[in-house]
């Protein structure tokens, strides 16, 4: 599933698994022509989301392997009140019937049926310490004040194992439900509730929505509008923000008649964040560009990497040898027409048996500060690790 405020399109089934060699972003080509191949007719016309379409998750390295799943039954309706239901004839189509009327009668949300008991012991570990990853970020900022970068995106990992399995789709509602603005998904084990729109590609119209700088919320509504004043104000996240903005308008450039950004940062709440964020809009070039092409182009932006590039994702491989899976990797879905939504994968969490992995990152700068970023990978992690633990 994939739910957005202005689009939701739910899946049952599984038609089709594309498998997209590495490295992805050089392969997603693929995907379009299997999507081209299926064929279909539609009652409510060419409407994005309709037809066949294809969920994925994709890993934050470009140079690994990806996996597209395309489902045999997908609900979708939008915020203009338009509803449909795509179907895929396959040998196994009428089992995906079965269980949609079976345990969804409404179309309800996958996974909206609360599990038998959730687990009743959970151990929560950090993969690195974290007094060693705070030694990993002074190790980063030593490398920036030497003019290798401007900036790295460094991340830490929770590993939470459970005395029994974990229901990916249930953790998913539950963040669905306390996150009813963010972008919820589930994909193939991958579920997560996050703030930010890497692209989406409807027709010819092009958005980004960029979030680069961080503070906490409390709950307290004076002291977060204080705290938003002053991440608004913050030369620090100010210049993390300008980085990724400009990088983003200078990508689209190449597949746009047309982009422009707002001229000024709004604050947007995530959870128990809130982020410096900046919509992007534009309109593609004649024939326009696939969401796949933008999402192959974009990723990963600088808030999420760093900057330049390369250099910030070889000190990432430097200094987290063990991956972050499909942390901070593009996650959404596409149509056979190249229309799609895709938010970066963040506030998430991989499911597999009674183990969650969630990771939380941060935008190191020559001037950071470790142990202020610890603080925030603890905000990030706090609800989605609630969610998963019901603490």
């Amino acid at each position: 599933m994939f739910l957005s405020p202005r689009r939701e399109l739910r899946g049952w089934g599984e038609a089709l698994r594309i498998e997209v060699p590495a490295p992805w972003a050089e392969h997603l080509g693929v995907v379009s022509e299997a999507l081209v191949a299926i064929e279909s007719t539609s009652e409510v016309g060419p409407a994005p989301g309709s037809g066949p379409i294809a969920f994925a998750a994709l890993p934050f390295d470009r140079g690994a392997a990806a996996t597209f799943i395309v489902p045999q039954l997908v609900r979708a309706s939008t915020s203009d009140g338009e509803h449909w239901t795509t179907e895929l004839v396959t040998p196994h189509t009428a089992d995906a019937r079965s269980v949609l009327r079976e345990h969804h009668p409404g179309g309800a949300l996958a996974g909206q049926n609360e599990p038998e008991r959730d687990p009743e012991e959970v151990h929560v570990r950090s993969v690195v310490p974290p007094h060693e990853w705070c030694e990993l970020v002074a190790a980063a900022t030593r490398r920036i004040s030497a003019g290798e970068l401007q900036k790295v995106v460094l991340a830490r990992e929770l590993v939470v194992t459970a005395d029994a399995p974990f229901d990916p789709h249930v953790i998913a509602h539950r963040l669905a439900a306390t996150h009813p603005h963010a972008f919820r998904f589930d994909v193939d084990g991958f579920v997560g509730a996050s703030p930010e729109l890497l692209v989406s590609r409807f027709g010819d119209v092009v958005r980004a929505h960029p979030m680069a700088g961080t503070t906490p919320r409390s709950g307290d509504p004076d002291v977060d509008n204080r705290m938003a004043a002053e991440l608004l104000h913050s030369a620090k996240n100010r210049d993390e923000h300008s980085i990724t903005i400009d990088m983003v308008l200078d990508t689209l450039l190449g597949f746009t008649s047309f982009v422009d950004a707002a001229p000024d940062p709004a604050v947007v709440a995530a959870g128990t964040v809130q982020h410096l964020a900046t919509m992007v809009e534009g309109r593609l070039s004649d024939p326009p560009a696939s969401v796949l092409d933008l999402v192959a182009a974009l990723h990963p932006t600088p808030a999420v990497g760093g900057f330049p590039r390369q250099p910030a994702l070889d000190l990432i491989a430097e200094l987290e040898p063990s991956g972050r899976g499909r942390y901070g990797g593009p996650v959404g879905w596409v149509d056979s027409a190249g229309n799609g939504a895709w938010a970066v994968g963040l506030r998430a969490a991989s499911i597999e048996g009674v183990e969650a992995r969630l990771f939380a990152g941060v935008g190191v700068v020559a001037d950071s500060d470790p142990f202020s970023e610890l603080a925030e990978t603890q905000a990030k992690f706090a609800s989605t690790l609630g969610v998963i633990t019901r603490l």
